[in-house]
């Protein structure tokens, strides 16, 4: 009898169905469950179920990395992968390599989710959009360099705004690297202290080609950024994120060059034009005011000076009188009031008392008004209304 141990039985199962070359690359239909995401590690943990059975499956780091979407429990995907089995446990799973919504497309989906975070969280909104400068000066182009997308932008740019200088800022716009280089560039003229609008974008291609303008950070980048920015990726009917989380939206490269810049022959005929209505009301105002000086220059203020004074003499001489009669009145008036109070005062005057024989007494300066303030042997001042009289208390 051959005894075999747990670890050796799992061990021989596991080669078993890893000889079985039907088994290592198989694509496998189900929906997912228990779905779990190990931020630290990246692994994906999930199982696979259909009406009547289930399994155990496992993503790891690597191949999770790469995925376009982010699955969740009841999405309903087509996974490849190999079988296997887990020694330590003795548990039979599935070793998935690549996966893909069933149903639909991987980026589709992936641009699905990415826009409805991206959407709730208010990068969309019409109140966080840029105006774009009338007159910008110095404009920003994040494109690739060898593009048709980048001479269309530039061409139309001299040919309706020549006076704006353009800094073209060159990156790749697919690939694995193209998203980070966009970042970075948007970064980059945002440092500049003078740069008045950025276009980015690039022509048209497949989803898989303008896959790098639905970057999740390039959204942010665009949404921070504190110059307003036109996008113009792909055709008309092609929709990015960049699109959205931008200030503008452009159709095309080229329409993106003609929303940056004003057209500088417009320019130009509104400038006469208001030149021209400017003189017009110069000219005219000059007309009115020779017309005001003209009238003046033919009134008798200016053609008969005695006349003039003659008037100013004439109410001078109204004004003078005026002034005399009013100095008369008020002379007669004070005098008047005077005389009033002199005969009040010459009326309560202690002479006027002493003329009708009444007399003042006094002692060491101070008045005596009463038998209690002298005594025997006190001289007393007596004052009448012709002089004073000395005399001694006895």
């Amino acid at each position: 009898m051959n005894i075999l141990t747990v670890s050796q039985l799992n061990f021989y199962v596991k080669s078993v169905i890893e000889a079985d070359g039907k088994l290592q690359n198989i694509f496998v239909t189900g929906e997912i469950s228990n779905f779990t995401d190990h931020y630290r590690s990246g692994h994906i943990y999930l199982s696979l179920k259909d009406s009547g059975s289930v399994i155990k499956a496992v993503m790891f780091a690597g191949n999770a990395s790469r995925l376009k979407f982010k699955p969740f429990d009841g999405m309903k995907v087509i996974a490849r992968g190999r079988v296997s089995l887990y020694e330590a446990t003795g548990a039979y799973q599935f070793y998935i390599e690549d996966m893909q919504p069933d149903g639909i497309g991987a980026l589709s989906l992936a641009f699905e989710q990415l826009k409805a975070k991206l959407e709730k969280e208010g990068l969309f909104d019409a109140q966080y959009k840029r105006k774009l400068p009338a007159f910008p000066e110095k404009i920003g182009v994040i494109t690739s360099p060898t593009g048709a997308a980048v001479q269309d932008i530039i061409k139309i740019l001299k040919r309706r705004y020549p006076i704006a200088d353009v800094v073209l800022c060159p990156v790749a716009v697919q690939g694995d690297t193209a998203a980070n280089q966009l970042c970075a560039a948007v970064r980059r003229l945002n440092r500049e202290e003078d740069i008045d609008v950025i276009i980015i974008g690039r022509g048209g291609g497949s989803m898989e080609d303008l896959w790098a303008f639905n970057d999740e950070q390039l959204a942010y980048e665009i949404y921070n950024s504190q110059i307003p920015v036109i996008s113009a990726v792909g055709h008309e009917t092609d929709f990015t994120i960049c699109d959205f989380v931008a200030d503008v939206r452009a159709s095309t490269p080229s329409a993106a060059a003609e929303l940056a810049v004003p057209d500088g022959e417009a320019v130009l005929a509104s400038v006469e034009y208001f030149g021209q209505r400017l003189h017009k009301a110069i000219t005219e105002r000059i007309e009115y005011e020779r017309e005001v000086l003209d009238n003046l220059s033919e009134s008798k203020v200016l053609t008969d000076f005695t006349f003039v004074l003659q008037q100013n003499a004439s109410a001078l001489a109204d004004i003078t009188s005026r002034l005399k009669a009013a100095e008369i009145n008020i002379f007669n008036k004070k005098a008047s009031d005077l005389s009033t109070l002199s005969s009040k005062l010459e009326a309560l005057s202690p002479l006027k008392v002493l003329g009708r024989g009444y007399a003042i007494a006094s002692s060491g300066g101070s008045t005596v008004s009463s038998v209690a303030q002298v005594k025997s042997g006190d001289v007393l001042n007596i004052k009448v209304s012709d002089g004073d009289i000395p005399c001694t208390v006895i």
